[in-house]
């Protein structure tokens, strides 16, 4: 059975103008954060993103979230053109699309008690009593792990754990398609990751959510994830099903970047990639594959031409000019 698309983006890109001068400001030049992405994320599925700093990943989730505007390039939810649909699905698309931070204290308004909180996303996006509104915000407590009293709790009276799930709480609360997770445990102690991990793979299983969860933690992405893209300098290098791509990355990038990872046994040992130089500039990219000048097994053609995404076997695409 095929599995059904939630969300796709096509060709998405997003250039960031740099201009010189205050007074009679000209632009110079434009900051390729995103530049020209497909993808889709599948209904009840976790799709990662990964990448070094800088390689576009919350850039595209800003893009998803509507919080940034697309220079061109098209996003499909539920087979619909997000920029073609109509004031009501609009709003619509709003409510079904959520998201958790990175930092749970400064997304969460410390002069509202938690209750509020949680309530907000749904006065504002279901037509439901208080007393509704009151018997969702308590369930949803309950779905986080937190006790029924936190309601008139502020945020600041509780561990960035317990902040992190009255943020899940909040994402929950308009029954959303799509939550975006960007970084939702790098925040955190180490000994308080797993179990916002488990918590998230938990409430995917109970209530079928579909995630995109973007971050740099490799150990991170292969625990939560079925599908994985990499990112590098606002391209798409590498997409595939977790497992295959850790079993057999194809882009000398995701090779690199793997071997940078610690091993998930100590036993295991693997050969060490040391990658020269440094990212180069989004306001400048290097022609051809954007990776080569730090590539390993870069040849004459890469520096020349972009290198297209190519199925190598079923669902596993690679953007590499390498046999």
């Amino acid at each position: 059975m095929a599995s059904e698309i939630l969300l796709e983006a096509r060709n998405l890109t997003k250039y960031f103008p740099v201009t010189k001068g205050l007074i009679f400001s000209k632009r110079i030049g434009a900051i390729k954060a995103v530049d020209g992405i497909s993808f889709t994320i599948n209904r009840g599925e976790t799709f990662g993103l990964v990448g070094e700093s800088g390689c576009g990943k919350t850039t595209t989730s800003r893009l998803i979230l509507l919080l940034e505007e697309i220079t061109s390039g098209t996003i499909l939810f539920e087979g619909a053109d997000i920029s073609q649909m109509s004031p009501t699905e609009f709003d619509r698309y709003r409510g079904s699309v959520q998201a958790v931070f990175q930092d749970p204290y400064s997304s969460l308004s410390p002069r509202m008690k938690v209750g509020n909180i949680i309530a907000e996303p749904i006065v504002i996006n279901d037509d439901l009593s208080p007393k509704e509104i009151r018997e969702r915000v308590t369930s949803l407590l309950e779905v986080v792990g937190l006790r029924k009293d936190a309601d008139e709790l502020y945020p600041h009276e509780f561990s960035g754990g317990q902040r992190q799930r009255i943020a899940i709480a909040r994402a929950l609360a308009p029954d959303p398609s799509l939550i975006i997770l960007d970084e939702p445990v790098s925040a955190l102690d180490v000994s308080i990751r797993a179990q916002i991990m488990n918590l998230l793979r938990d409430i995917q299983m109970k209530m079928h959510s579909t995630f995109l969860l973007i971050a740099h933690d490799l150990a991170v992405v292969k625990h939560m994830s079925n599908r994985i893209g990499v990112m590098y300098l606002g391209k798409l290098v590498e997409v595939a099903a977790s497992e295959e791509l850790y079993s057999h990355p194809l882009h000398p990038y995701t090779q690199a970047l793997l071997s940078a990872a610690l091993p998930s046994h100590p036993d295991i040992s693997r050969e060490m990639i040391i990658l020269s130089g440094e990212v180069p500039s989004a306001l400048n990219p290097p022609p051809g594959c954007r990776f080569h000048p730090r590539c390993f097994k870069a040849k004459e053609i890469c520096s020349q031409q972009a290198p297209p995404m190519k199925e190598i076997s079923t669902g596993h695409l690679v953007a590499c000019h390498k046999d």
